[in-house]
């Protein structure tokens, strides 16, 4: 099994989260024309990464054992959770902690 593409498909579990905060953000904003709430800007781009790390993780279950893709993807909570502390300034709350610490402590026993 290659390393490089693990890092790979953990880097597309990344920028999954940051497609995620964008469509956070395209939400948080009202629109004048309904129509330009599924047409701004950040909608599109989420959906042009969420389109790309699926063409990328396509290509990486090539090399990596399918047993690990799941674990990588759940880094994707944790992901999320920073990002929406320093991007969207949201609380991080004592459940929300102790779900991402069981969900880091899953992953580590995993791929133990």
């Amino acid at each position: 099994m290659n390393k490089t593409f693990l890092l790979i498909m953990l880097g597309g579990t990344f920028f999954s989260a940051i497609s995620q905060i964008l469509l956070k953000q395209s939400a948080n904003i009202k629109y004048s024309n309904p129509i330009r709430e599924y047409l701004n800007w950040r909608v599109i781009l989420a959906y042009f990464l969420f389109f790309g790390i699926l063409l990328l993780n396509t290509w990486c279950y090539t090399k990596v054992d399918m047993r690990y893709g799941p674990v990588i993807d759940t880094a994707a909570y944790v992901f999320v959770l920073l990002l929406s502390k320093v991007i969207l300034k949201e609380k991080i709350t004592r459940g929300k902690f102790i779900g991402n610490l069981i969900i880091i402590a899953g992953i580590i026993v995993y791929t133990l």
